[in-house]
């Protein structure tokens, strides 16, 4: 008599049973860039600070089967009274490998720990685009991708059940 048992679901008898988790950052680049200053020359002779709104997204799009696409949009607003001083909107990517990642550990890697990678990059960005518009450069501040993601996670769980 031979035990023979049914393998798991997801059972590749060729893979490397022992191979390590790797997630890898192969390329990073800016895929759309905007710095619009509709006031100038206006904004410089004006008296005060503008108020800045600013806005952070996140997006993660699958390429193959161990490749992702994760995308930063970074929109920032800076407003004298009712006028548009400048807008950025800035779209910051990088190409992301994923191998021998369990599940359920897929989705925070893409919209927590890859925007914290790509953020310093794309904050960079941010503070070259308005210094070289003529304005005082925007830093932004650190953004806490995992609290943005709980989130996220919180509102999908609350439209779910309303």
């Amino acid at each position: 008599m031979t035990d023979t048992a049914n393998p798991p679901p997801g059972f590749d008898p060729n893979a490397d049973q022992n191979a390590a988790p790797h997630f890898g950052l192969n390329a990073q680049y800016t895929k759309d860039l905007s710095f619009e200053h509709p006031m100038a020359p206006r904004t410089f002779s004006m008296q005060g600070a503008p108020q800045i709104s600013v806005n952070v997204g996140t997006s993660a799009e699958r390429v193959n089967d161990s490749l992702f696409e994760v995308t930063l949009r970074i929109l920032c607003e800076a407003k004298h009274g009712e006028e548009v001083a400048f807008v950025i909107d800035l779209h910051y990517a990088g190409l992301f490998t994923l191998a021998n990642i369990p599940a359920e550990h897929v989705e925070p890697l893409l919209l927590v720990e890859a925007p914290r990678l790509l953020f310093p990059f794309a904050r960079r960005i941010v503070a070259d685009a308005t210094r070289d518009g003529g304005m005082p450069p925007l830093m932004l501040d650190p953004i806490d991708f995992l609290q943005q993601y709980q989130r996220s996670k919180e509102a999908e769980g609350q439209a779910g059940t309303a």
